[in-house]
């Protein structure tokens, strides 16, 4: 499987990586492995970390691993570059079995939250590193580090130390340090959170780039929905050991399977309401405070109560009633720049929270101010 670039480096953008995103990986100059993880599971003690999780991952894609501490993401990723033992199940790298593999030879590039660089190289001679230590001849390291390092965007700080760098320009360098000898399969372990938000967001759209560049399957571990939306191909949402929902981020966003991954993957107003009729997959409901709404549902269930959930940004505000709406009261309203963040109450006793663009045509409203909300069935989905 050739040498293994082990680097412990340790543990919403914008238009650009959205278009990204959206290209399939048979589009791309493909390179990386398939991977195929069967019934996977290791416990530690009576907790069960990673909790029989099967997962196909397609040649040259980029797939997150979602979910809060304790989920299980960072164990399955270590299990995948064997740094653990599994207790049971198998991984398999294009139809091969790995278990007995070990880390060094397993080839996979490996980028982690600390960047690990050696303080006494320069940014050349740390992405290099990797190259010497597999006998690379020198015109070969040379050639191959230049390329890495204009993938990076690094080559106007070649001859720097890494003090003389900032945390993302640190950052660059042991991405590029896990990519210089083009792995089939590269491993993330929350690379960006110890990054402030610009530099994240930033440094987001590099990678969904350079993994567009290179083509590696690229396995992304964060608890950090905002990351997983913005670069992913499917997001694998886990909880307590398990795949709750895999899916492409759209998907995961809006039609999540259950409360948690409504909860967890962004901002969510959840609302329980009778189910009044279904036609299809359209259910008509209404809540506590008399509202009256469609919604759409893939349940099979047709009377009873449900689970509603309406996204911030999909509820439409005005100040006066018109057809279809519900009255609210305002009981807290923030201005953040490009958004309002609205919170208000239904009749109900239910708490909204609504996030609508700025304009120059509407005011921050106060609180106690009634405002009347609304919204479509294409703008909330029944949970399962």
């Amino acid at each position: 499987m050739g040498e293994t670039v082990a680097i412990r480096a340790g543990r919403s953008a914008g238009a650009s990586a959205r278009s990204s995103q959206v290209a399939d990986a048979s589009a791309r100059s493909v390179i990386g492995s398939r991977i195929a993880i069967r019934e996977a599971a290791k416990s530690f003690g009576g907790f069960h970390a990673v909790d029989r999780i099967s997962l196909d991952i397609e040649p040259g894609e980029f797939i997150t691993l979602l979910g809060p501490s304790g989920s299980g993401k960072t164990t399955l990723l270590n299990l995948l570059a064997g740094f653990q033992a599994l207790d049971s199940g198998e991984i398999l790298v294009d139809d091969r079995p790995i278990h007995n593999v070990p880390t060094h030879r397993r080839g996979f590039g490996m980028v982690f939250q600390s960047y690990a660089l050696f303080p006494n190289m320069t940014v050349t001679q740390n992405v290099a590193f990797p190259l010497r230590m597999a006998g690379v001849d020198r015109a070969t390291t040379e050639r191959r580090v230049a390329e890495t390092l204009e993938i990076m965007r690094l080559s106007d700080h070649a001859r720097k130390m890494p003090s003389q760098m900032s945390g993302g320009q640190q950052q660059r360098v042991a991405i590029a340090r896990a990519i210089v000898m083009r792995p089939r399969v590269v491993l993330m372990d929350e690379p960006l959170s110890a990054l402030d938000r610009r530099l994240r967001e930033s440094i987001q759209i590099e990678i969904r780039d350079l993994h567009q560049t290179i083509g590696s399957t690229i396995l992304f571990v964060t608890h950090d929905q905002g990351e997983a939306l913005t670069m992913s191909d499917r997001i694998a949402v886990l909880d307590a050991g398990k795949i709750v929902q895999i899916g492409r981020p759209a998907e995961i966003y809006r039609h999540p399977v259950n409360r948690f991954v409504a909860s967890f993957v962004g901002e969510s107003n959840l609302i329980e309401a009778d189910i009044v009729q279904k036609r299809g997959t359209t259910m008509t409901l209404r809540n506590r405070a008399g509202y009256v709404f469609n919604a759409e549902s893939r349940d099979a269930i047709d009377v009873g109560r449900a689970t509603v959930l309406v996204r911030p940004e999909r509820i439409a505000i005005s100040d006066e009633a018109n057809a279809g709406s519900a009255p609210v009261t305002v009981t807290s309203a923030l201005f953040l720049g490009e958004v309002l963040r609205i919170e208000a109450r239904m009749e109900g006793g239910e708490t909204l929270l609504i996030r609508c663009s700025d304009t120059a045509q509407r005011s921050l409203p106060a609180v106690g101010d009634t405002l009347h909300v609304s919204w479509g069935a294409d703008d909330c989905w029944v949970l399962s």
